[in-house]
């Protein structure tokens, strides 16, 4: 028989509990923890399961709005979107993970928030995922890209939910410490929303799905420190996933959710049973008593402590009221999976666990789940922050060669089209898809009714590096904007808040204002946060990632049939430009990618502009007015016209742009916030105009649709010339070549 670890000051340090944190501890239970009791106490007050570093500053974040139906503090967010129906959802970070094992980690990401989806009443209906990675020629790169590509794939066409959209970028910052992303949205009725609680003194407490492991044990712990040396070894810590039993766990769980029989439900997730327990019975206000006997494990010799702390995937937790147990465990059994009842909801409000029939652990519930540390880090401004925001454009040397120069950019593996991710996802599964990935945002149709979503997943790093309140702000307009570019009404957000050490003054001062940025978008844009994640620790070696506050916008088109996508369709169709030029290149691909700068502030950003801009555009695509609509971002307004003639019908456009004395590369290149390039009949140029006009939004047209060529001039004189394929060549191969060589084309 195993004897549990002495519990020493080393033991509760490799815990990650502080010496503040373990006489907290000590105060509440009035005695020394058991190994067990510690090993819970340490997850629970992890950063990755209790945001003792974030919680402060996110409760300035917007939570609630007109059609908020639950915010953040659920295993997801919902939104009413009228006829009866909700949306549901979230994104997470599965970053440590991937970076360690990039199949299983990403693989189980996406398992991940699957469940959070589904746990809540919802079918999953449309995935989406942001992915960043370091230099495309690091060594390590390829092997990282293809390995959560392939997770990411792998998981998701196995469980016939498509994945309609990301994001995917390269930069150092991310060489040793790579971010995964993954969100997921679902529909259900509003009367069929489930949520996480374990009430009803008496109830039974049941497991469902998989048999518990020893894979995933201290992830949570994992997710809430930095990469060392010893990162490799970390690799036992990386759950392995099963995606079809997770299909069966999906429709198992669906179809119990027909029934009244269940009182809550929750995704064992970060820390297994013993977050599912201990947030089910704080959400309530009661208690649970389990017993570990009972829980199915498929490994010998397993210890309390392993139990309770396993991640193994592809398991849940739910509370049934008394006297149906039977009944639910028929359910799982016809769907061939284990279903066992493993407790009771008690009203004392302690988790009390028994393993042989031995008190293992009896803790009280709401210093876990509601009463974690809270810290109050020290902030301070980056040291060299003065110093990265310095940029003279006037300075830059001159772009002769502009033609060439958009060849390069379009080229760059940020820039480049990114077809050979998604080409590994099933994208059209359940055919709901409406506008498939490669566009602005991805829009799928909701089942029964005329309407769409819309949703779209966002971030500039770089932006964020050199100011980041003002990045924070940019990347929720421009995740709203490219909702508004698809014809919807941006909704609501999730984030995905990815930085480096917190204990790190300057990391904090990043985060709280990137926070504030993103709430002050939100709140002028009208688009609440509902829900989201933290992901902290993102260091490796002490080099810590540039701050990535990642957006996920959901957005509603009452008619499905005004989407649009970004392609010009028909030769002699006007071109039109929403939104004013300016010369602003700080933080840009045009100034990295062409001079190897990374400085500057980020585009100015007028978020009553932006809003005026964003229903403009869906007045216009409800008017039908509009043939095509795309943002103008990385690569500004020439990647934009670029970006918008590669559609699959051939159809380039021919420019002339007014310089208004701004050189022409920066005219170009620059990436001026809170404009779009619009295409329509030219029957309907007059009306969108005058609509511009009414809407207080810069328009002009400044060309026309064109097959197969893409020119453009300034103040009449030749800048961007040649034939569309010229263009759309590096295009198409610049992410493959970037990352695997020029020889696998």
């Amino acid at each position: 028989m195993m004897t549990d670890p002495k519990i020493t000051p080393e033991l509760v340090r490799e815990h990650g509990l502080t010496e503040e944190d373990y006489q907290r501890l000590l105060a509440i239970l009035g005695r020394e923890p058991n190994y067990t009791e510690l090993g819970i106490f340490s997850v629970m007050w992890s950063e990755h399961c209790c945001y003792k570093s974030s919680k402060t500053s996110l409760k300035r974040l917007p939570t609630v709005g007109a059609c908020v139906l639950q915010g953040p503090g659920e295993n997801a967010g919902v939104v009413d979107i009228g006829d009866g129906q909700a949306a549901i959802f979230k994104m997470e970070s599965h970053n440590h993970p991937s970076y360690i094992e990039p199949y299983q980690g990403a693989a189980t990401g996406v398992g991940g928030i699957l469940r959070d989806i589904f746990t809540m009443g919802a079918r999953p209906v449309a995935s989406l995922n942001s992915l960043r990675f370091g230099q495309p020629d690091h060594p390590r790169m390829a092997y990282l890209v293809e390995g959560v590509v392939a997770g990411i794939g792998g998981y998701g066409n196995c469980m016939g939910v498509p994945t309609v959209g990301g994001e995917v970028s390269f930069h150092p910052c991310y060489n040793g410490n790579i971010l995964v992303n993954a969100f997921n949205l679902g529909i259900v009725k509003t009367s069929r929303i489930f949520l996480g609680t374990a009430s009803g003194e008496g109830n039974p407490v049941i497991y469902v799905g998989s048999r518990t492991g020893r894979d995933g044990i201290h992830g949570a712990t994992m997710a809430s420190d930095e990469f060392t040396e010893e990162t490799e070894e970390k690799r036992p810590t990386v759950q392995v996933g099963d995606p079809f039993t997770e299909k069966l766990l999906l429709e198992a769980c669906l179809e119990l959710m027909k029934t009244d029989y269940l009182v809550g439900i929750q995704d064992m997730g970060a820390a297994g049973l013993t977050c599912s327990t201990l947030e089910m019975a704080g959400r309530a206000g009661s208690g649970i008593e389990l017993d570990l006997d009972l829980v199915p494990r498929r490994e010998e010799g397993m210890t309390p402590y392993e139990l309770m702390l396993s991640e193994s995937q592809e398991r849940m937790l739910l509370v049934s009221h008394k006297g149906t147990e039977d009944k639910v465990l028929e359910i799982f059994h016809k769907w061939d999976l284990q279903a066992v009842v493993v407790g009771r909801v008690t009203g004392d409000g302690r988790l009390k666990v028994l393993d042989k029939g031995d008190v293992v652990a009896d803790l009280p519930v709401a210093p876990l789940s509601d009463e974690a540390p809270v810290c109050d880090r020290p902030e301070e401004q980056p040291p060299d922050l003065t110093e990265r925001q310095c940029l003279d454009s006037g300075e830059l040397p001159e772009i002769g060669d502009l033609s060439t120069a958009l060849e390069t950019l379009l080229a760059a593996p940020n820039i480049a089209e990114k077809r050979w991710v998604w080409e590994q996802y099933d994208h059209s599964v359940r055919g709901n898809s409406m506008v498939l990935p490669g566009s602005d945002a991805a829009v799928i149709r909701v089942k029964g009714t005329d309407k769409a979503l819309a949703m779209s997943v966002d971030c500039n790093s770089r932006y964020c590096h050199l100011d980041p309140l003002t990045g924070g702000m940019i990347a929720v307009a421009e995740a709203a904007r490219n909702v508004a570019c698809s014809g919807g009404r941006p909704l609501a957000v999730t984030d995905c808040l990815n930085f480096g050490n917190p204990e790190k003054p300057e990391v904090m001062w990043s985060f709280r204002r990137a926070v504030d940025g993103v709430a002050e978008a939100c709140r002028v844009l009208d688009t609440p946060v509902i829900g989201g994640n933290v992901s902290f620790y993102n260091e490796t070696q002490g080099q810590g990632i540039y701050p990535t506050p990642t957006i996920g916008m959901v957005g509603l088109l009452e008619n499905a049939d005004h989407r649009l996508d970004q392609w010009f369709k028909t030769e002699g169709d006007a071109v039109v430009l929403l939104g004013r030029n300016s010369d602003e290149v700080g933080g840009s691909e045009y100034l990295a990618t062409l001079h190897g700068k990374e400085c500057g502030r980020p585009p100015a950003l007028d978020l009553e502009r932006e809003k005026r801009l964003h229903a403009l555009l869906r007045r216009a695509a409800a008017a039908r007015l509009l043939a095509s609509a795309h943002d103008t971002a990385d690569g500004g307004l020439a990647v934009a016209l670029a970006e918008s003639s590669f559609g699959p019908g051939g159809m380039g456009c021919r420019i002339n742009l007014a310089s208004g004395g701004l050189r022409r590369d920066l005219l170009l290149f620059a990436e001026t916030q809170s404009r779009a390039v619009v295409s329509c009949a030219q029957e309907n140029l007059d009306a969108l105009l005058q609509m511009a006009e009414d809407a207080g939004v810069p328009a002009a047209a400044i060309g026309s649709v064109a097959t197969g060529e893409l020119t453009v001039s300034i103040d009449g004189e030749p800048a961007v010339a040649g034939e569309l394929e010229r263009f759309r060549r590096p295009w198409r191969e610049g992410f493959t070549d970037a990352v695997f060589g020029s020889d696998t084309n």
